[in-house]
């Protein structure tokens, strides 16, 4: 039995690339510098593969910002605004990932949507009836040279073309069916080349294909790969599919010539049965994804040898592989010093997961017993610290009520817009404000010992101070204290709630230079005291305007952090929603009139077929934010915000959270969302946001002024918040500031020209 790993981390296991990379935004090493610092994190990380004994080891799994994007650039998916800006092939590159504003002319950058259904963001390339698409790049072949070049052969990854199709924006007359003919023989062309330079194997990421597919969709899917794979020669082709399984086409999938194909069997409900009844074909390996590459728990050796052994009996031949790329887990556990033994033996990072394949490798090819018996000790007992019998007994004595909340929207629209007396278009921000080297670096100090407790606060106060009024001097309608105090939305609270356990280095890419470090749910949740209310308290102390508190929602934090897995996540996030309430009212009860509970990532665990959608998820997602909110007065304003997802297709499921008002992204995606609000009659109150700020772009007065002009074709007036896309934590001073005032201008503008 071979092993093979899909894709592996790639921001470097000390987060290099971010680094580097956010100096070459800055202009402090040359992009020459900025290559060698990839080479170094590509090389290292071939190295440990192959140290490990993995059989199939990736490469152009490494990117810049997004491997998305980087298939677009090398089959010429380039509109012609990027490339009029006359910039080198990187600078271009990046303009299209996060905007360009310069010299050169003034660009917005592509949607940014999440990768399937995880916290991962990619970048949407667009395509026009007159893109030429051919092999443009060398990307994927100069990094199979390097690593060969250091004496490893590796396995070339792509998002397959199919795929790729799928998550194209088409702008112009055109759609996928057009660009399938020229895509296919770019993609041949792509594959030839590496039957030239000697690959053993080459994987395509067909990912799409777990969706609920239609009978065009096959055919597209089987029109691809005839022409693809009639081009691959000595060449080995696997198709690699993850995140589900691929009920919908299976027959047509195990009926072409591919030499592998790579199923999951953590995340695909029915995939060991439909090779159970279906088989599989004998000239064909089949990639068996069962080490998860989403979650950071120990294998189960038990469990997976069953499965292994059920395939074998079956005559099946299999290479163990991860579930899908490891970019969803932290690199080592070598980097965790502080957490105990008794909590780090039950976990498995990145190169654990590496370790694993290679213990599981052995123990199907030579019997070897001493990690089974070791692995099989780790699972006979409880975890320790995990169980706690009021927070059970909380949970279970939720009733129905406790999800309603009174009196209905309407009458308590009415009532909150007599107490706030607030302009028409209100302006607000979504929260955060820009988290400058001081801050990060009082904050550091404060958690290394150096700077103590009443420093730091008087040091987050005066911070606050500074934003409160520069708000109230700007105009801003609706403040924020700014959160100078959190280090991020959901490890701030969860170090503040029972049950949680938190790393040092575990750093997870989110999207391009965007890492996160997701706390671990290791036990039962519940508030331990008052998280935000001491800030929120100061802050609204500074100003007469209102002041919103703000809280991270329930599914929020259960999908941005690493989940149980020993009760449902049901369960789990009913758990950490009682928490929320608790703080919730406690907010109101010293005097916080507007609160605002982000859901920004309800969207991103939906499930990625429709039928599954409500019975799996809905069902307990909404209630549990209602959950949250269901006791506060008709006064007290709740708002949410939601992040960059697709949120058209479920509308109606986010009107009935019961929020009073949300905001969401919206510049990116040209405001479609508008348009199924208007068709689904959504009753709250709404912010789409006006201005993208994961782009150093500022927009202009008139850009913002016409983009409120086309909400309120679909928004009525009344119902408009003003704010831009989402939190401004990561942006800079300047940018921020400007980018706010003409914000407030354009909402000033308009209400002169309602009046």
């Amino acid at each position: 039995m071979q092993t093979s790993v899909i894709g592996y981390p790639r921001i470097g296991a000390h987060r290099e690339l971010k680094f580097a990379t956010e100096k070459y935004f800055r202009g402090e090493i040359s992009e020459q510098d900025l290559q060698h610092t990839a080479k170094h994190i590509r090389s290292a990380q071939w190295q440990r593969q192959k140290d490990a004994g993995v059989d199939l080891i990736p490469s152009n799994d490494f990117s810049f910002y997004d491997n998305v994007l980087d298939t677009a650039v090398l089959f010429h998916i380039v509109p012609q605004r990027y490339e009029q800006l006359n910039l080198s092939p990187l600078a271009r590159y990046f303009a299209m990932a996060r905007g360009y504003q310069g010299a050169a002319g003034d660009v917005k950058a592509f949607a940014m949507k999440k990768w399937f259904d995880t916290n991962y963001h990619y970048m949407v390339p667009e395509i026009s009836d007159d893109t030429e698409i051919f092999l443009a790049g060398t990307k994927p072949f100069d990094e199979f040279l390097e690593a060969k070049a250091l004496g490893i052969v590796t396995k070339p990854v792509i998002v397959g073309p199919f795929t790729l199709l799928k998550l194209l924006t088409y702008t112009g007359k055109k759609h996928a069916e057009q660009f399938a003919r020229p895509l296919a023989q770019a993609y041949a062309q792509y594959l030839e080349r590496f039957n030239q330079l000697g690959a053993q194997w080459v994987q395509f990421d067909e990912p799409y294909l777990v969706h609920d597919l239609t009978e065009d969709d096959i055919a597209l899917f089987e029109q691809l790969y005839h022409t693809l794979l009639a081009a691959k020669g000595s060449t080995r082709v696997l198709l690699q599919t993850y995140f589900g399984d691929v009920r919908d086409c299976y027959a047509h999938i195990t009926a072409l010539d591919f030499d592998g194909i790579g199923l999951d069997f953590v995340q695909g409900k029915q995939t060991a049965a439909l090779v159970q009844k279906h088989g599989f074909p004998s000239d064909k390996l089949l990639f068996a994804g069962l080490v998860n590459g989403r979650n950071i728990w120990r294998n189960r050796y038990e469990k997976t040898l069953d499965v292994l052994n059920t395939l074998k009996n079956q005559n099946i031949s299999v290479v163990l592989s991860t579930s899908c790329s490891l970019l969803h887990v932290p690199y080592t556990l070598g980097s965790e010093t502080k957490l105990p033994e008794a909590y780090t033996r039950h976990f498995a990072f990145a190169e654990e997961k590496l370790d694993e394949l290679a213990q599981l490798k052995a123990i199907g090819n030579t019997g070897s017993t001493e990690a089974l018996h070791a692995n099989a000790a780790l699972f006979a007992h409880k975890r320790p610290n995990s169980y706690d019998e009021a927070v059970h007994a909380r949970t279970a004595a939720i009733r129905d009520s406790d999800f309603t909340r009174l009196p209905a929207f309407d009458e308590r629209e009415r009532i909150q817009k007599e107490e706030f007396q607030l302009p028409l278009f209100p302006t607000t921000t979504i929260g955060s404000f820009p988290q400058t080297a001081d801050v990060k670096s009082n904050r550091k100090a404060f958690r290394t010992g150096s700077l103590g407790a009443q420093e730091y606060t008087d040091f987050c106060k005066s911070k606050i101070a500074e934003w409160v009024k520069w708000q109230e001097d700007a105009d801003l309608d609706v403040l924020v204290h700014g959160e100078f105090e959190r280090n991020d939305m959901v490890e701030y609270f969860g170090e503040q709630l029972n049950g949680y356990l938190f790393t040092e280095k575990a750093w997870v890419q989110s999207y391009g230079t965007r890492c996160v470090k997701p706390p671990i749910i290791w036990g039962d949740v519940s508030r331990a005291g008052s998280m935000t209310v001491d800030w929120s308290v100061y802050a609204q102390s500074l100003t007469k305007k209102p002041m919103k508190g703000m809280l991270t929602g329930p599914v929020t934090i259960l999908n941005w952090s690493f989940p149980r897995e020993d009760i449902s996540v049901k369960e789990s996030t009913y758990q950490i929603a009682l928490a929320i309430r608790d703080e919730v009212l406690d907010l109101e009860a010293h005097g916080i009139r507007i609160i605002q509970v982000d859901e920004a990532a309800l969207r991103e665990k939906l499930p990625l077929r429709k039928s599954d959608w409500y019975r799996e998820y809905l069902d307990w997602a909404i209630p549990a934010f209602r959950l949250v909110h269901s006791g506060v007065k008709p006064e007290t304003q709740i708002h949410t915000h939601m992040c960059y997802s697709e949120f058209t297709d479920i509308i109606p499921a986010i009107d009935s959270m019961d929020a009073d008002v949300i905001t969401f992204e919206a510049s990116r995606s040209n405001l479609e969302i508008l348009d199924s609000l208007k068709a689904n009659h959504f009753r709250t109150e709404v912010g789409p946001g006006v201005y993208d700020i994961h782009s150093p772009r500022v927009p202009s007065v008139e850009e913002i002024h016409a983009a409120l002009e086309q909400m309120l074709l679909r928004i009525e007036p009344h119902k408009l918040w003003v704010n831009p896309d989402c939190g401004l934590k990561t942006r800079g001073v300047p940018e921020t500031k400007a980018s706010l005032e003409h914000l407030v201008q354009a909402a000033k503008q308009l209400r002169a020209e309602r009046a």
